[in-house]
């Protein structure tokens, strides 16, 4: 069945819903010969799986790479971006295992996942080149390969994680790699942005430093499908210039995109896009029709696979299955390779297999919700026709302002550039801490801000003031007995809670410990594969959350309230008929609680916790209204508290808009009279130690995102406040109170 015969096929009985759709025509192919510089062998092996000719931007790249440039490919999906760079890396690599002596040239890559790492592990082992020792080395490698992985292997598949906890703090061991390390390939570079890309631009930056110690200077290779300004993004990056390589001469096969908008009811109720996507897998999957269907949470996803799988005949049931962070590394593995082989015919995924994975094939692709980017979008999209078939792409908007925003303005979605990614690799939140696993690694000197920028005086010396580093006539050095990396979490998740079935002791999976509050409480009713289980007991002390198998017939939603303090106010000026600011806050937020629902909604109950508060200092945009203007509006003073929620909430969703984040990563407070400013105040803020940009683009593009805000509080038809505009499904008050028209009032009266 074509794509458009399965969309065809979805709209029968489903009138009103299909928004938009766009045809993207083929694109044929622009081919060239292959550099004389490659290896014979590894040219033979390429040419043994069809590879007769390279595509205009690999042999563009892989010629950057050999000349020793810096270069990022920044080319569409199942563009071919890997070949690009290991022309080089093989031939390198290869090339140096002839040595009469000593080690052969080296080579290191890094991807943002283990299951990315093990895809290209198998391609490159099914080539089958003569002499190319390859292994992946990450948490998940046994000790005692380690060893000769450290000794032999000339390309290293890795991860940033497994750099940062391991080989750097343990370079010594890495000598002989890092004195002849050729190569850094650095993969799907879109994802490192926010607080994310500046850890491992430090990442980066440290294992440069290190490998200069031991006299190389290796080139480096990034890949990305989606990112703007590849150039720029990767130069934050790498600290270095990067030469970007975005002229794309890949074939493409035609594709079906569809925008999706699940009915609303009288009240003004829109169903899930969870929902309306399981109904819609059910139904490709029922026509034969391979489809990943991506959801924005763990949750999502295991809600949406049991209700695909209940619309399903028993046969048919058993080929839909969820994959998701969070499931043991083999599971992970075997659910790859039955969809490989098509034993699988429904998959409902988040964005870990939105990362390069190579399941070429696949018919259809459905997105429950906003995926929070245009990248992301992008690449979720991509996903479909990698086999070089035609293609079908959905995305279904979620009961969400941003969603309902985009599905009624396809421009935004289908005709706007990707994102421009925030990366501040000074952000000393995120630096000093590197700055001392970096004087771990080796002394740190006042010469080190050639790798990490001129502030590295100044943050050393406040590790020596709080007693972390020790000021030697050779530099800084570590002070203490522990390792300064177990501090660090590169993906700002903090250590991970197992989550452990209590009868059999089986590990189900993990949580990472802030979210452990929220989603494996004592009474929480946790997911895994369909199959509800209910937390006993979560041990913040020895991070473990138990669960016992079982349905006790309700879902269960973490309640939480938050505080925030005005820290530093940087920036404030007149906007509208109030004021608009920029500067540095500290939030303090607490699990307080938890609801029970039954699945129609209603509430049985609400249960106090007794968890810990944790407080965030970062970043935050907000304003104020002075009293004599919020009555001028007519917005009673009970009214009042309301109404700024309601904006606030609005805000939020759609602040994604204009910023390269979804609205899980900020987070906004409101109140009608804040101490620190004495004034009804609405805020955003970063989602993160010390900020991500995010709110400084809001704050930059303030009339534009505002604008975005009133329009779809405005045009949504419900009565008064729904998922579509002002409630969120994030809300630690649950939704309470919301005023749709006062948040109105509230933004018109700031874009006056």
């Amino acid at each position: 069945m074509g794509p458009q015969e399965a969309l065809s096929a979805l709209c029968r009985g489903r009138e009103g819903r299909l928004r938009h759709v766009r045809e993207v025509p083929a694109r044929p192919a622009d081919t060239v010969e292959w550099p004389d510089w490659v290896e014979p062998v590894v040219q033979a092996a390429l040419a043994g799986q069809g590879l007769v000719r390279l595509w205009s931007h690999q042999r563009r790249t892989a010629e950057l790479a050999h000349a020793g440039q810096h270069v990022v490919v920044a080319t569409g999906t199942a563009s071919g971006k890997s070949l690009g760079y290991l022309l080089p890396v093989l031939t390198e690599v290869v090339a140096g295992t002839r040595a009469p002596t000593g080690r052969g040239a080296t080579a290191l890559y890094l991807s943002p996942t283990k299951a990315l790492a093990a895809d290209q592990l198998a391609r490159l082992e099914a080539l089958g080149v003569p002499g190319l020792r390859v292994a992946t080395y990450d948490g998940d490698t046994p000790t005692d390969e380690r060893r000769w992985i450290r000794d032999h292997a000339g390309y290293v598949l890795s991860n940033p994680d497994l750099v940062h906890h391991s080989l750097l703090p343990g370079h010594d061991r890495w000598a002989p790699f890092l004195r002849r390390l050729c190569y850094v390939v650095v993969d799907e570079v879109h994802v490192y942005r926010g607080v994310f890309g500046a850890h491992l631009a430090a990442v980066l930056r440290r294992l440069l430093r290190v490998a200069a110690r031991y006299g190389a200077a290796p080139t480096v290779v990034m890949a990305s499908a989606t990112v703007a300004d590849p150039a720029r993004h990767a130069a934050a990056l790498l600290g270095r210039p990067v030469t970007a390589v975005t002229e794309d001469g890949s074939p493409r096969p035609a594709a079906t995109v569809a925008l999706w908008e699940p009915l609303t009811d009288e009240d003004g109720q829109r169903r899930s896009a969870v929902a309306e996507s399981a109904e819609l897998l059910a139904g490709l999957v029922g026509q034969d029709v391979q489809t990943v269907a991506f959801a924005r949470s763990r949750a999502g996803t295991e809600v949406l696979a049991t209700a695909a799988r209940s619309r399903l005949p028993a046969d048919l049931a058993a080929r839909v299955a969820a994959y998701r962070g969070g499931y043991l590394p083999e599971e992970r593995r075997e659910l790859e390779r039955r969809l490989r082989s098509r034993e699988l015919l429904g998959l409902a995924a988040t964005s870990a297999l939105e990362l390069g994975v190579d399941v070429a094939g696949l018919d259809a692709v459905l997105t429950a919700g906003w995926p929070g980017t245009r990248a992301s979008w992008r690449q979720q999209a991509g996903r479909a026709g990698r086999a070089g078939t035609d293609s079908l792409a959905v995305l279904v908007a979620d009961d969400d302002p941003l969603d309902t925003y985009l599905v009624r303005h396809p421009e935004a979605v289908l005709d706007a550039p990707v994102e421009a990614s925030v990366v501040d690799p000074e952000n000393p939140h995120v630096l000093a801490p590197h700055l001392a696993a970096a004087a771990a690694e080796l002394p740190l000197t006042e010469d080190d801000t050639a790798w990490f920028g001129p502030s590295v005086p100044v943050l050393a010396e406040s590790m020596v003031q709080a007693g972390l580093l020790r000021r030697r006539p050779r530099g800084w050095f570590w002070a203490r007995q522990d390792r300064p990396v177990d501090h660090v979490a590169l993906r700002g998740a903090g250590e991970q809670v197992r989550i452990v079935e209590s009868r059999t002791g089986r590990v189900l999976g993990t949580v990472d410990e802030p979210r452990s509050h929220a989603v494996v409480h004592q009474g929480a009713v946790y997911l895994h594969q369909g199959e509800p289980h209910v937390v006993t007991e979560l041990d913040l002390a020895d991070k473990v959350a138990l669960v016992v198998p079982g349905d006790p017939g309700w879902s269960t939603q973490a309640r939480s309230r938050s505080e925030f303090a005005i820290e530093a106010t940087e920036q404030e000026e007149p906007l509208g008929g109030g004021r608009w600011c920029l500067g540095r806050v500290a939030v303090t937020t607490q699990v307080t609680s938890f609801l029970r629902r039954l699945p129609s909604g209603e509430v049985l109950g609400e249960h106090p916790l007794d968890l810990p508060a944790r407080t965030l200092r970062t970043r935050a945009v907000w304003y104020t209204l002075p009293d004599e203007q919020g009555g001028a509006e007519g917005i009673a003073e009970a009214d009042l508290p309301g109404a700024l929620h309601a904006a606030e909430h609005a805000a939020i969703g759609l602040l994604p808009l204009i910023a390269t984040c979804d609205r899980w990563d900020i987070g906004g407070v409101s109140t009608a009279v804040h101490p620190d400013t004495g004034l009804a105040t609405v805020m955003v803020y970063d989602g993160h130690p010390g900020g991500a940009g995010f709110a400084e683009t809001g704050h930059r593009r303030a009339r534009q995102w505002l604008t975005a805000t009133l329009d779809t509080v405005r045009d949504c038809p419900c009565r008064s406040g729904c998922p579509a505009c002002v409630q969120s499904p994030k809300c630690g008050n649950g939704n309470q109170p919301l005023d749709k028209v006062g948040a109105q009032q509230v933004l018109d009266l700031l874009l006056r």
